[in-house]
């Protein structure tokens, strides 16, 4: 029995910008690494915006592309082709001193390994104050700033110790005063907590959530631990250097007061219409190179491609 085809909507003669409002934009990024004579594709079309305020998480298996985003906004790698935009800069169109420029007002950055924040021979304080000197900030501002840094995140008692003096939750949290010294607008953590405990962990998470509501500062954070992710409001999944899936999270309070967490994924469609169906899903269909798509009144359908109607 054949169907009356749905009549497709007229699409407008200009789709809105991807991302215009957003702090972060990540359109189509490409990112290919060259070794001899072999490529590797760290990043094929990712995806991916980012708003103003926003505390997100990037999660994926090691080798998905998402240490290699994460490089890549911090301004230390540079993708090979897309569109990516971090407040005003274009990240594909600056000069070296524009780089410059960019990861000393910009972004802070914090490494997994303690050892790669932190200068082992200067105090908590002397590190604070580091970055606003070559950013030529005075002195009486540098010293009030290390100051409110210092207590806001629970180490103030640590200005005076160097590195070896520290455990390594305060480390991290020195770690993240430092990137946050010259007031940027992005905060970016790779694996924050991959050589911390359980418990210290989620301090460390707690500590990112109070940031990033007291200074308002964006915070991306990349982790391997969808555990780890459920701490944060929205988590982004990358599979195969592209975004794969979303789960936003939500608080509601029912009729007797009582507040519950909410979590809901997302598959996530590219600006090309591809979405990455979980493996679970096409093993349990045996969907393979070639299926079948039908548009419902409201849903699409994907079929094995030798199912009949």
């Amino acid at each position: 029995m054949s169907r009356t085809p749905l009549s497709l909507p007229q699409p407008s003669a200009r789709a809105p910008e991807f991302g215009r409002d957003a702090l972060i934009v990540c359109e189509n990024l490409v990112r290919i690494y060259q070794t001899g004579s072999i490529e590797v594709q760290a990043l094929q079309g990712l995806d991916l915006a980012v708003e103003s305020g926003e505390l997100v998480a990037v999660v994926g298996a090691s080798g998905s592309g998402k240490s290699t985003l994460l490089a890549i906004l911090a301004g230390i790698d540079a993708p090979t082709a897309g569109r990516v935009r971090v407040d005003r800069w274009n990240l594909l169109a600056m000069s070296p001193a524009d780089r410059v420029e960019y990861r000393r007002q910009t972004v802070g950055f914090v490494r997994q390994q303690t050892a790669s924040n932190l200068i082992p021979y200067l105090t908590a304080q002397e590190m604070v104050d580091l970055p606003m000197t070559a950013a030529r900030t005075a002195k009486k501002e540098r010293r009030e700033r290390a100051a409110e840094l210092l207590d806001s995140l629970g180490v103030a008692d640590c200005a005076d110790r160097r590195p070896g003096q520290l455990s390594g939750g305060q480390q991290m949290r020195v770690a993240i005063a430092v990137a946050l010294a010259n007031r940027p607008r992005v905060l970016l953590a790779d694996e924050p907590t991959g050589e911390l405990d359980a418990a210290t962990s989620a301090e460390v998470f707690g500590v990112l959530r109070e940031v990033n509501r007291r200074y308002g500062v964006t915070v991306v954070v990349v982790t391997h631990d969808r555990e780890v992710s459920g701490q944060v409001e929205r988590t982004v999944a990358i599979r195969d250097g592209r975004t794969s899936s979303e789960v936003l999270r939500r608080t509601t309070t029912d009729a007797v007061g009582d507040t519950h967490t909410i979590a809901e994924e997302y598959a996530v469609m590219d600006r090309a219409g591809r979405v990455q169906v979980p493996r679970d899903f096409r093993q349990a269909l045996a969907l393979t190179r070639r299926v079948r798509l039908a548009l419902e009144p409201d849903h699409i359908t994907i079929r094995p491609s030798g199912s009949g109607e």
